[in-house]
């Protein structure tokens, strides 16, 4: 019988591994072994942020197979370490695969650069970042604004989301497509807790079983 991958779970922007720490604990219950720490999002770039992070897996997991399990941010790091860890494939939940247009929309303004840093300015566009591990999975949420998503109310005020796109308060469906995912899936739950959300969890277990983990 072939060794079950350990889950890397990696957090998105402006947050930190206790974000992920129920879907944790819910997949190490469900038999997985699992990997999260916090990473420095605000202060470095996308590479530099991969970079990192590729190093101290490497360092802490090594020789082990691997599947990401990832929310927003984390999924595009993990499409820059594509070539450089043994992954067996990457679960994404609510990725700007195609750059977000939100980040776009207020890379210009003062205080979303101090407070966001540069990773959030690499994300306002998509050309040439890597392809995902495969198999890839996408689980995008479609809330929109929510009460427990309070800068969702913002960004759609100011008329930074479309009103005609499904979306999460922070990243359409559309974006979080990739042409080289094999599954795909929504949910009705917003960017910030869509981790959260118990179908989210279901998909994600049943995406990891395809896997053959």
């Amino acid at each position: 019988m072939s060794e079950r991958p350990t889950i890397v779970l990696l957090h998105g922007l402006a947050r930190t591994h206790r974000s992920l720490a129920g879907l944790g604990r819910f997949l190490r219950a469900n038999g997985y072994g699992t990997w999260s720490q916090t990473y420095p999002s605000r202060r470095l770039s996308v590479p530099e942020l991969a970079d990192t992070l590729a190093a101290r897996i490497q360092t802490e997991l090594p020789d082990r197979p691997l599947v990401a399990v990832t929310h927003s941010l984390g999924g595009i790091l993990v499409r820059h370490m594509a070539t450089r860890l043994p992954w067996e494939g990457v679960v994404m939940l609510a990725p700007p695969n195609s750059g977000s247009r939100l980040a776009a929309s207020l890379e210009a303004n003062p205080l979303f650069r101090w407070y966001f840093g540069p990773a959030a300015r690499d994300v306002a566009r998509a050309e040439n970042w890597p392809a995902p591990p495969t198999p890839c999975a996408v689980i995008a949420g479609t809330r929109g604004p929510s009460v427990g998503n309070p800068p969702s109310w913002l960004s759609v005020s100011l008329g930074l989301m479309p009103r005609d796109e499904p979306h999460d308060g922070t990243v359409t469906v559309a974006e979080t497509r990739h042409e080289a995912m094999s599954a795909f899936a929504t949910v009705p739950a917003s960017h910030t807790w869509i981790m959260n959300h118990p179908e989210t969890r279901r998909l994600v277990l049943q995406y990891l079983e395809a896997f053959g983990g």
